[in-house]
C-alpha cells in the first residue's frame, strides 16, 4: 500500500514539475518516473528500479528532443560542415 502511494505522489510531482520545461526535459522526467514507478509497482529491486528509471529517462529525452527539433534536420555540406535546415 505504501509503495503504491509513494508511486502516485512521485508521478504526480513529476507531472507538475515538468510543466515549465522543454519537451526534452519533460520526456526525460516522464519516461524516468514512469519506468521507475512501473518497476517499483511490479516489485523490482532497488537496482532494477534505478536501471528502469535511467533507461526510461534516456528514452524519454530522445523522444522529447525529436519533438523540440521543430521539423529540423541535420545535414552536411560538401566541406563536411554540419548545418540544420527544414526537413524535406
Amino acid at each position: 500500500m505504501l509503495k503504491k502511494l509513494m508511486t502516485v505522489v512521485m508521478v504526480g510531482g513529476l507531472a507538475v514539475s515538468a510543466a515549465a520545461c522543454s519537451s526534452t526535459q519533460k520526456g526525460a522526467a516522464i519516461g524516468g518516473g514512469g519506468a521507475a514507478a512501473t518497476s517499483m509497482l511490479l516489485g523490482g529491486s532497488t537496482g532494477q528500479t534505478l536501471a528502469a528509471g535511467a533507461l526510461g529517462a534516456a528514452g524519454g529525452a530522445l523522444i522529447g528532443r525529436v519533438q523540440d527539433s521543430n521539423n529540423q534536420c541535420y545535414y552536411r555540406d560538401q566541406n563536411g560542415n554540419q548545418y540544420k535546415a527544414k526537413c524535406p
